[in-house]
């Protein structure tokens, strides 16, 4: 009974396959986020002012 809910799934036979493309994406979402901010309060800098 315990084994279902202990179980991790790190007996995968492709894990690696499955959470290194899985890391790097979520990484690849967090940079382009920063920069598409960056970006937007480079090209709009009035809009960043009247909201705050």
């Amino acid at each position: 009974m315990l084994e279902i809910p202990l179980h991790t799934g790190s007996e995968h036979p492709d894990l690696l396959w499955i959470l290194i493309p899985s890391i790097l994406s979520f990484v690849a979402g967090l940079g382009l986020g920063s920069v598409t901010d960056r970006i937007r309060n480079w090209l709009s800098p009035d809009s960043t002012a009247s909201t705050e």
